[in-house]
């Protein structure tokens, strides 16, 4: 564990978002070489939506991770930046590749369609955590309550495994796995929060 503590201390962060954009560059790649399959822009829509999940995922494991000995803290805001650039481009793939730029439609959708609602949820609350994402915002709000603002992201991954489910239909392996991590995730941050709290005012 030292020596990947190590590694992780060496690895500059530009690093991170640099392989963090590769799989858009092979996605735009993909869509320009045609090789998207029958129905490229729900291809690229669900992609899209997919890493923006996962890299959620991947930027609420870092507490875990850090009470295992794995101190990869340094990471999480380029992990969170690149979940909310796509979700971002997730949503602009909606917007105008899916539906056209065809507002009414598209507002409709936001009334009838609970998986659309929740959708827009998760995006909405991902807003002020990549705005309060730098240095000197913490400094401007202190560090308890920019902690507090930042417990969106719970919202946020509920809010994308339960539109990923019922956009789904079905439950399959790729859903299961991903709501089991999600609420792992969450249970792993919470529960020593709860255990903390009981032992405080015991």
């Amino acid at each position: 564990m030292d020596r990947l503590n190590r590694l992780a201390r060496a690895l500059p962060t530009w690093v991170v978002y640099l392989l963090g954009l590769v799989p858009l560059g092979l996605l735009v790649w993909g869509a320009v070489a045609n090789t998207l399959g029958p129905d490229p822009v729900k291809a690229i829509e669900h992609r899209l939506g997919e890493l923006g999940l996962q890299f959620l995922l991947a930027s609420l494991a870092i507490t875990p991770l850090r009470r295992a000995g794995l101190n990869l803290i340094r990471f999480r805001r380029a992990l969170g930046l690149l979940a909310f650039l796509y979700v971002a481009l997730h949503l602009v793939a909606w917007v105008w590749l899916d539906m056209g730029l065809r507002w009414s439609e598209m507002a409709a959708d936001l009334v009838k369609r609970p998986y659309v609602i929740l959708g827009m949820v998760g995006f909405v609350v991902m807003i002020p955590l990549a705005a309060t994402s730098w240095n000197g915002a913490i400094r401007r709000m202190g560090a308890a309550a920019w902690s507090r603002l930042h417990r969106l992201a719970y919202v946020a991954i509920l809010a994308g495994v339960a539109h990923l489910a019922l956009l789904s239909k079905v439950w399959t392996t790729e859903v299961l796995v991903y709501v089991v991590l999600a609420l792992a995730l969450l249970a792993l941050r919470l529960v020593p929060k709860a255990s903390a709290a009981r032992r405080a005012s015991a």
